[in-house]
């Protein structure tokens, strides 16, 4: 309960600029929980896909690999799907990999979608919280200006201390969004990679199945 007395009495003393800072806290928090949700969910579901698929292709069992695929929505089925379609028509290798990377262009938006803004409001808290303490120090100052001079030391010393408060809450708001902005760039990488390798994979199930289509 005394924690809690401490995190109201900082939050009020830094004044006005708290709120956006608050605001912007809140919003990269929402952020960061829904992109680690859907990013960890993604590869849970790529990787018990591939397990699927994985035995399948290497007994060259196109057609029950289209099965799988077609009836996941994990982002290396659609990847696949895409390569499984162009296997019949498909003269060469060249041919499969590129109908596979149209997929993954268009599945790498999706991947590392929002997670920029996580970067862009830790730099914002920051600015605010610097805006903020700006703010206060100016309101300082006009006010000792009308105060008797042995009052001065004391209330100027008083109103830096609040006016310090909004750097403290920028900055204490900054740097978890830039690690977490980190740690979900990597995990996005990690993500990306593996379904590079997976088509990788696929191509050369489909090359030692079909060695005409190696060339």
């Amino acid at each position: 309960m005394e924690f809690f007395s401490m995190i109201v009495k900082f939050f009020q003393g830094g004044g006005a600029m708290m709120y956006p800072i608050a605001v912007v806290l809140v919003i990269g928090a929402a952020i960061a929980i829904e992109r680690y949700i859907v990013l960890t969910a993604t590869s849970l579901r790529n990787r018990g896909l591939w397990n699927e698929i994985a035995p399948l292709l290497a007994q060259g069992n196109f057609q029950g690999a289209v099965k799988v695929t077609g009836a996941s929505d994990a982002a290396i089925g659609q990847i696949l799907s895409y390569g499984l379609a162009r296997i019949a028509s498909a003269r060469r290798r060249d041919d499969i990999e590129k109908a596979m990377e149209e997929s993954l262009m268009d599945i790498v938006p999706k991947l590392e979608k929002r997670t920029h803004y996580l970067a862009t409001f830790a730099n914002l808290a920051t600015l605010l919280g610097l805006l903020g303490t700006v703010v206060g120090l100016i309101n300082a100052f006009a006010a000792v200006a009308t105060v008797n001079p042995s009052e001065k030391a004391n209330l100027l010393s008083a109103s830096i201390s609040v006016a310090m408060n909004c750097t403290a809450f920028g900055l204490i708001t900054a740097v978890p969004l830039l690690v977490i902005h980190a740690v979900l760039q990597t995990k996005t990488t990690e993500l990306i990679d593996s379904l590079e390798m997976a088509s990788v994979k696929f191509l050369n199930a489909v090359t030692e199945r079909n060695p005409a289509q190696a060339s």
